[in-house]
């Protein structure tokens, strides 16, 4: 769609930046949110312990004995640069593995998250009072979902991989459609708590995300460099959450999709 006549792209790229940093601001005006950050903290220091951990062992009794070596000095080369694609191979494992799986177990901590901090940002209660059934039944579904979300993103990322058959520019088409692919999918990972609340179908999310895709791309990719950004991913979840919920917060003042800004 069209953007809004008098938007500003570079404006909003910036301003949609900045959101998942103001989660920070959020925590300190409001400090009894970090009850609900303490559980998918330590959920997450123990999945990441537990992936570096796993990582590391695959790394040493089995990458590293299927590197090639010999006496020539070209087999000297080839052992440290094969040492190296190795290092970073185990890296991207550690990271999927960290980011998938972390954010599916604290998916219903989360959902309380951005409700809590909807309610603190808009004055308005939405919803039911927490209870632990209801939160198991919310729990059941909200990982569902994010089962869901995330079967999509790998058939997605596995289509992409065709772009790779395109004769000469086929590498640069999928490295850019998978960026762009990525930083998509955590705009509707980390907005989905709050689409969830209001009961949006699929087609009034996309509506509502890309009606607003300058905003987006800059929370998008805010999210992915925090992400990118060693041990600070440890609180990546909590203030893109937090993030996202004041990104709808401030841009969603009515009921009509296509009435906000980007």
């Amino acid at each position: 769609m069209a953007a809004i006549p008098g938007d500003n792209p570079v404006s909003n790229f910036s301003r949609g930046f900045s959101y998942p940093y103001r989660g920070l601001r959020l925590i300190a005006g409001h400090p009894s949110l970090l009850r609900y950050i303490v559980i998918p903290f330590l959920i997450n220091l123990i999945v990441f312990s537990i992936s570096v951990y796993l990582g590391l062992d695959f790394f040493n009794h089995t990458v590293v004995a299927q590197i090639p070596q010999g006496d020539a000095w070209y087999w000297v080369i080839l052992y440290y640069a094969a040492w190296v694609v190795a290092v970073l191979l185990t890296a991207v494992l550690v990271f999927f593995a960290f980011t998938v799986i972390g954010n599916l177990i604290a998916s219903p901590f989360n959902e309380i998250l951005s409700e809590r901090a909807e309610e603190l940002l808009t004055g308005r209660r939405d919803g039911e009072s927490f209870s632990l059934r209801g939160f198991a039944a919310d729990a059941r579904r909200i990982m569902a979902v994010e089962l869901k979300k995330l079967s999509l993103f790998v058939l997605g990322m596995a289509a992409l991989l065709l772009l790779n058959f395109i004769p000469a520019l086929g590498q640069v088409l999928y490295s850019i459609a998978a960026v762009l692919f990525t930083l998509f999918f955590l705009v509707m990972e980390y907005l989905g708590y709050v689409f969830e609340r209001k009961k949006f179908a699929f087609a009034e999310q996309r509506r509502y995300i890309f009606r607003r895709k300058f905003l987006m791309l800059g929370f998008g990719t805010g999210v992915f460099c925090i992400l990118a950004i060693p041990f600070l991913q440890f609180l990546c979840l909590p203030l893109a959450v937090l993030g996202a919920t004041q990104l709808w917060c401030d841009n969603s003042s009515d009921t009509s999709l296509g009435s906000s800004s980007l």
